[in-house]
């Protein structure tokens, strides 16, 4: 089977070929990391790279990453039997009082496909959603998004909340979202801004390879 053809799936946003390619790719032998890597993976960096570029737009981009998650779910009990490590666990939502979900849900579905283990906690997260989340799951990673300036300070709270309940040194965070910038990223304390979902994948392999979670690169 040659990969190429599940990569282009992904960047045509075609969920059912998706599917059906990488169901063929195991049925012929290929180890479901190979269709991960050089399938699913490589399709969406391309995405990722046109996004950043400026030359495809948020809805070209959710209709890839629903096409990635597609064969994700294909893949996703194969990798588990093979014991596939994982980059690293994420825990993302969209801060309390705050409703938006399409960049939250794209991020989530990019990291998914770079190889991260991702709890997507939705919308409306509490600070003590996010900490809960980062205990039970031994998250490396809170990834907060906003969409709107009057729920931006809640970003701040929740990492005043992580401080507070002992486990901000043990995670790394990351914020993005329409009205946030790099400045208010440091102002709150945050440890990195993502301005897309590409940027996001990038962000989170460098903090954790920093961290030593895994090799940059790998």
């Amino acid at each position: 089977m040659d990969l190429k053809l599940l990569a282009e799936a992904v960047i045509r946003g075609d969920a059912k070929e998706c599917a059906r390619l990488t169901r063929d790719g195991l049925d012929e032998g290929l180890p479901p990391e190979r269709l991960l890597r050089e399938g699913l993976t490589a399709g969406l960096a391309v995405i990722g790279a046109q996004f950043k570029a400026n030359e495809i737009y948020v809805p070209e981009v959710l209709v890839a990453a629903r096409a990635m998650k597609a064969g994700m779910a294909v893949l996703r009990p194969r990798l588990a039997e093979t014991g596939a490590r994982s980059l690293g666990t994420v825990v993302a939502g969209t801060v309390k009082g705050d409703l938006h979900d399409i960049g939250k849900s794209i991020v989530c579905m990019m990291l998914e496909g770079a190889g991260f283990q991702v709890i997507d906690l939705g919308t409306n997260v509490t600070p003590e959603q996010f900490i809960r989340a980062v205990r039970e799951h031994d998250a490396r990673l809170v990834g907060m998004s906003s969409l709107l300036t009057t729920t931006m300070l809640n970003m701040a709270g929740t990492i005043e909340a992580l401080k507070a309940a002992g486990v901000r040194e043990r995670v790394r965070v990351m914020v993005g979202g329409a009205p946030v910038t790099q400045e208010f990223a440091e102002q709150i304390g945050a440890d990195a801004y993502a301005e897309n979902a590409a940027a996001a994948v990038e962000k989170a392999r460098e903090l954790l390879a920093a961290d030593g979670v895994f090799e940059k690169g790998s």
